[in-house]
């Protein structure tokens, strides 16, 4: 642990913030500070000028030339704002740090006092008793439920299950474990989510880790992972993020490492659902529907594990999942849905570089499109490919032309059952499109 004064074009405020997950740039994690809680920011910035100083450093940690700030990512955009006001995210912001910043008692500091810490996983177990609020009281908490989990996400700490710990313990009972030691807290951040978990073989179930592929196919390629950790072949920086995990799970697919998604374990019963179904038959059969549930999506896991470049596809998924209720805002939920599936099918054009799908494309020809792809690459089945073709016929209730009246049309009702429809129809779709 150290302390310095650090520069304040040095500090970069987190993309990865817990309080929001993660993001692209240090841009777009301050518009999204100011989206979600713009009154507490101009409070802050209010209380940073009356009292001239911050009282408690940022905890911070090294990334290059830079410092990335784990800990006061609040107060540093303050700073930020208040020394460059432009970079504010709309006009009135950059009026208010404007003025802010004449009120400022004497020199503006252009340097930060900084908790420096280089070890990244020591990062995180500061921020876990701080923010966590978990045991009884190891640290108080200012996060809320989805900020926690935000931070379980990412870096797999959590008070139950340990993960890392589990699969040492069946590679070591298979023979299989590398000679060095493996470092546990990046097996850990690695494999921290189910849909990630899932890509290897494995899955939580009732609080215990679980094969959902043939065990020896899951074991080799576990045995591979802990091996290139092990060797430092892939280190902290290579697990960082989602998008990173990502990379390194794509590599070792290609390479025919992860076990086939056919396999089954052995034993009774049926092997686990993948996060979601190579080759859906039927729309919407990757979860049944709960009962009584308010929100257009089922209150089910879907497998998505969010990348950065997901953000807002994110942020809208979420509200139509747990915060709009279709009882009350089916005009809302219609214009999401609509803007939802349009992202997600550029979403899809662009990773999967789908050539035959044009600039001045309408929707309805973009979705087929898509469609025709994810059938040529074994995606989607010709039954499913033919319920999407059909939401090209302007005349269905369940078609792409019905959202687009919901956008556009001043007489065309909307109906939550219709939407429900839309939504089993585009289910399988949509996480098809966001997945890739």
């Amino acid at each position: 642990m150290a302390y310095r004064k650090i520069a304040l074009g040095s500090l970069v405020v987190n993309p990865a913030n817990d309080r929001h997950g993660e993001l692209e740039n240090e841009t777009a994690a301050i518009a999204q500070l100011f989206a979600t809680q713009e009154t507490h920011m101009r409070s802050l910035a209010k209380d940073l000028v009356s009292k001239g100083e911050v009282f408690e450093p940022p905890l911070v940690f090294p990334s290059g030339d830079k410092f990335i700030v784990a800990d006061g990512n609040r107060r540093t955009t303050c700073l930020k704002l208040l020394g460059a006001p432009r970079r504010a995210p709309t006009v009135e912001l950059q009026q208010f740090f404007a003025d802010q910043r004449k009120k400022w008692p004497g020199k503006f500091p252009d340097k930060v006092e900084c908790r420096i810490e280089a070890d990244r996983d020591r990062v995180d177990d500061i921020l876990f008793r701080r923010h966590t609020g978990v045991q009884g009281g190891i640290g108080q908490s200012t996060w809320t439920d989805r900020m926690k989990n935000n931070f379980v996400v990412r870096t797999g700490k959590s008070a139950g299950l340990n993960v890392a710990d589990e699969i040492e313990k069946w590679l070591k009972a298979a023979k299989l474990l590398p000679a060095r030691k493996i470092p546990r807290s990046n097996l850990s951040r690695l494999l921290s989510s189910e849909p990630l978990r899932h890509r290897v073989g494995i899955a939580v179930r009732k609080g215990k880790l679980v094969f959902i592929r043939d065990q020896a196919e899951v074991l080799a390629a576990l045995q591979r992972v802990a091996s290139d950790l092990a060797t430092r072949v892939i280190t902290l920086d290579d697990v960082w993020d989602t998008e990173s995990k990502l990379k390194y799970l794509d590599l070792l697919d290609a390479e025919g490492v992860l076990p086939s998604v056919t396999s089954s374990p052995p034993g009774k019963g049926k092997p686990q659902p993948a996060p979601f179904p190579p080759i859906p038959s039927s729309p919407s059969s990757a979860a049944p529907q709960p009962k009584a549930w308010p929100h257009l999506i089922p209150d089910v896991d879907y497998g998505l594990a969010w990348p950065a470049h997901l953000q807002r596809h994110r942020a809208i998924w979420e509200e139509l999942q747990y915060k709009l209720e279709l009882s009350e805002e089916p005009n809302a939920i219609s214009v999401l849905l609509r803007v939802l599936l349009e992202l997600a099918i550029d979403n899809y054009v662009k990773r999967a570089q789908v050539a035959a799908v044009q600039e001045n494309d309408k929707l309805s020809r973009k979705a087929a499109k898509v469609a025709d792809h994810l059938h040529l690459v074994g995606k989607i089945d010709k039954k499913y490919l033919g319920v999407i073709n059909k939401l090209q016929q302007g005349e269905a209730i369940i078609s792409i032309d019905t959202l687009n009246r919901y956008v556009h049309s001043p007489n065309f009702s909307v109906s939550p059952e219709h939407l429900k429809m839309l939504w089993e129809t585009l289910a399988d779709f949509l996480v098809l499109c966001l997945e890739s």
